[in-house]
């Protein structure tokens, strides 16, 4: 389930050459969205997984993947990937299996700032963001900008404590005793007449089409400066 505590994201000139596409999408998502569910949960719900090891981010990405080309890789297959595709956060590959599958938090996990590059494996163009990098790469965050991006098409997904919306005992923490993120899911839907956030999260059993309440879903969200790893397109 964990994931590599999240650093400051890396200045990337491609951000801004992305930042007008997505800000289109924002600004045609409200009138692409159906009443008040902004996504589809319903349709996203097949291609969620239970993970085995504690790969949530690769998990995170293979559902992508599959609700961008329909063609989702496997637990498996995924990790093959990751362990021989170079990060571009740290030295060595994307991801590093745990040497005890009894103790699936023993591997290293892997970074969030990493899913663009195993996107782009399989051909889906992504970007990443949070609210400190916000301004700087022109593609917002916040519950606005997720309804907005889940209307006009796009596949999120984002970091957040999962402690928090499990209902259980908070682990991961900073120096100061806060909530720090800990977990990647897939937003695939946000309802707002309800006050519901749409989940794929393999972290749980439970995780298909997992509903949280908004509110909860936003403080476990802010844990990671609501980052965002968002879909652009295909290169195919």
């Amino acid at each position: 389930m964990k994931l590599n505590k999240i650093a400051a994201i890396a200045r990337t000139a491609t951000f801004a050459a992305v930042a007008s596409a997505l800000a289109l999408g924002l600004a045609s998502g409200a009138d692409a969205a159906t009443g008040t569910m902004y996504g589809d949960p319903a349709a996203a719900a097949k291609w969620w997984h239970h993970q085995q090891y504690d790969d949530c981010v690769l998990m995170s990405s293979a559902d992508v993947v599959g609700q961008m080309t329909g063609k989702e890789p496997s637990e498996r297959a995924i990790i093959k990937v990751a362990q021989t595709t170079p990060s571009t956060v740290h030295p060595g590959s994307i991801y590093v299996k745990p040497a005890n599958k009894k103790s699936p938090n023993s591997g290293m996990g892997t970074s969030l700032r990493d899913v663009p590059t195993l996107l782009a494996h399989y051909g889906v163009d992504a970007k990443m963001t949070d609210a400190d990098h916000a301004e700087r790469t022109g593609i917002p965050t916040g519950m606005e900008s997720l309804e907005h991006f889940l209307g006009s098409g796009h596949k999120v997904i984002v970091s957040l404590n999962a402690e928090m919306i499990w209902h259980q005992p908070v682990e991961e923490k900073d120096e100061k005793g806060n909530p720090v993120s800990d977990h990647a899911v897939v937003v695939t839907g946000v309802d707002t007449a309800n006050g519901v956030v749409h989940l794929n999260d393999s972290g749980t059993p439970d995780g298909r089409d997992e509903q949280i309440p908004m509110a909860l879903f936003a403080k476990a969200w802010a844990t990671s400066h609501n980052f965002m790893v968002v879909t652009t397109g295909t290169g195919n």
